[in-house]
């Protein structure tokens, strides 16, 4: 379990591809400061499991076929900046809210719109999980708890907007994310455990 709070801004640093997998090495001095076989770190909202730590603060993990086709992981190349977070300890605060590090679908980046500020970013809604999306929710984008700020668009091809902070710009991969950029989602847990009691009354 994690919070949607990104510890560091890490970085691919290799991909071996495998038959019917990857495994990546991606550098984090901060989130290996503690980490050993068998943590489960996020990367870019992925809950990916330690199977070693390397010299440099590195670490690597196996990402299975299934997830490279469900998330942006499989986009990722040396060099490739990413949102890194280690579980969530019992005993600490829950800064953002309660994000499981499973990908509900992928979103894709529309639009930009800087201000003083903040800055706006709207991101395609899949249509999957557009029903779970509310105004003024939780959802996660690339491993960051954030706030749905709005939402529009015709059926079938509905949007959301976030407001990104200063911080979250300069911490996280989101400053970056220019317009077509795939995005990994997330969406609050609880809508669809509410769901799924609804129906099976």
């Amino acid at each position: 379990m994690f919070t949607g709070i990104v510890e560091e801004l890490g970085e691919i640093v290799a991909k071996e591809d495998l038959a019917d997998a990857a495994r990546f090495t991606v550098r984090g001095p901060l989130v290996t400061s503690d980490a050993k076989h068998g943590d489960s770190i996020a990367v870019n909202g992925v809950c990916l499991t330690v199977v070693d730590v390397v010299d440099g603060g590195a670490f690597t993990a196996d990402v299975m076929k299934e997830t490279l086709d469900r998330s942006s992981l499989g986009q990722l190349a040396p060099g490739s900046p990413v949102n890194l977070e280690r579980a969530a300890a019992i005993d600490s605060r829950l800064g953002g809210h309660l994000v499981q590090g499973h990908v509900d679908a992928t979103g894709t980046v529309l639009a930009r719109t800087p201000s003083e500020n903040w800055t706006v970013v709207r991101i395609l809604l899949p249509a999957e999980i557009a029903r779970y999306v509310v105004e003024k929710g939780s959802i996660t984008v690339d491993g960051v708890s954030l706030t749905v700020s709005g939402l529009g668009g015709e059926r079938g091809d509905e949007w959301f907007e976030i407001s990104l902070i200063p911080t979250t710009l300069s911490l996280t991969t989101l400053g970056t994310a220019a317009p077509g950029s795939v995005v990994n989602l997330e969406v609050d847990v609880i809508a669809k455990y509410v769901e799924r009691l609804q129906n099976a009354r």
